[in-house]
């Protein structure tokens, strides 16, 4: 399997400046810069291997071979099925199943969606390794973006820095919501007596959600909402719906009950963002999971 690489052409515009300059336009850092060098990249100007220091002229055609990828030796391919709503050569987009962790864990090491994409790469001959550009708890369902390789993973992390990636999340939340809509500003943090648990609380990391009220069931007693978040903390939706009193049906862990559903009813519908390669607006929607439609409807 190549390395991944990534080609440019010099504009007029662009000449006379070291390739160093040059690419730091595109966003190479000096950390991939020295990461190329000792590692097993390579730069190349019209198919000459050479230094940050050639100067470039217009036409020139540059082309960054990034590293070798290697896998987390806790990562194991395995080979589960996984349903593919996007994919191009940096990115692929999984609707995650409720029950599958993200990543394996010490209480789960087995059937993550990790596993699955490795598996997949390993079929396909993709030389990379699993770079998730969102998580979700394992038994949240829905969006989940992967970038194919490290350059695009940091474009998009500055992306979610600078807020330009878009997520909604639908839920179903015990009782009637009195608002339409609404928003929940208060900090997150970790609830001391457990190793798991997330809780609201004055020295807690700054977190926003915003929600609307699209129904609700008055003889199940539920509402049903949709949420997008400012902030990406850790269980945010689960603890911010649970702490104005409507936690998440099928979330025992902050107070839902498991009458209704067996799991936290939530699930990762939309997102957006701007392709980094192409500068195009990809907008991503995948339809809710039978459990929650079954329950809806």
């Amino acid at each position: 399997m190549e390395n991944f690489k990534i080609t440019w052409t010099v504009e007029e515009k662009e000449a006379s400046v070291l390739l160093r300059d040059y690419l730091k336009t595109k966003e190479i850092s000096k950390a991939a810069l020295t990461d190329i060098k000792f590692h097993g990249g390579a730069l190349l100007v019209n198919k000459e291997e050479v230094t940050v220091r050639t100067l470039l002229n217009s036409g020139d055609e540059i082309t960054v071979c990034f590293p070798p990828e290697t896998k987390s030796e806790t990562m194991e391919a395995e080979n589960i099925s996984i349903n593919i709503v996007y994919e191009d050569e940096h990115f692929l987009v999984v609707n995650k199943l409720a029950g599958m962790p993200t990543i394996p864990s010490l209480y789960q090491p087995k059937g993550s969606l990790a596993a699955a994409v490795l598996f997949y790469y390993q079929e396909k001959g993709i030389p990379g390794t699993f770079h998730a550009v969102n998580r979700l708890d394992k038994d949240t369902s829905g969006i989940v973006v992967i970038a194919k390789h490290r350059f695009a993973h940091s474009l998009m992390s500055k992306q979610q820095i600078n807020k330009s990636i878009k997520r909604g999340y639908i839920a179903f939340v015990h009782g009637q919501i009195e608002n339409q809509e609404g928003t929940i500003d208060t900090p997150i943090g970790r609830n001391p007596d457990s190793i798991i648990e997330r809780m609201v609380r004055e020295d807690g990391q700054h977190s926003m959600t915003h929600y609307k009220k699209i129904d609700y069931l008055p003889d199940s007693d539920f509402s049903v909402v949709r949420l997008k978040l400012d902030t990406g903390r850790t269980h945010q939706i689960r603890v911010h719906m649970a702490s104005i009193g409507h936690p998440l049906l099928g979330d025992d862990l902050y107070g839902g009950r498991l009458n209704l559903i067996n799991r936290q009813a939530l699930h990762s519908e939309r997102t957006t963002f701007i392709h980094p390669f192409t500068g195009e607006q990809i907008n991503i929607k995948v339809s809710c999971p039978k459990d929650m439609k079954d329950l809806w409807n």
